[in-house]
């Protein structure tokens, strides 16, 4: 049986923890930075539970993990 490739971008989003929830972090942290606030921004560096609806996509493009 071959094996599955794993996606590399969702490898590069997603982070599953070692309950098996999936973490996701926000988008748009790169730039316009400068115009939040200090808390809007460390909003940002905080990682958040993906929602159950995107489990099991996730889950596809990640075999492995």
């Amino acid at each position: 049986m071959p094996k599955l490739k794993t996606h590399k971008p969702a490898k590069r989003r997603f982070h599953i923890t070692g309950t098996g929830k999936i973490m996701r972090v926000k988008g748009g942290k790169s730039h316009l930075r400068r115009n939040k606030s200090r808390r809007a921004k460390m909003l940002y560096d905080e990682k958040l539970p993906l929602h159950p609806s995107f489990k099991a996509k996730v889950k596809r493009l990640l075999p492995y993990s």
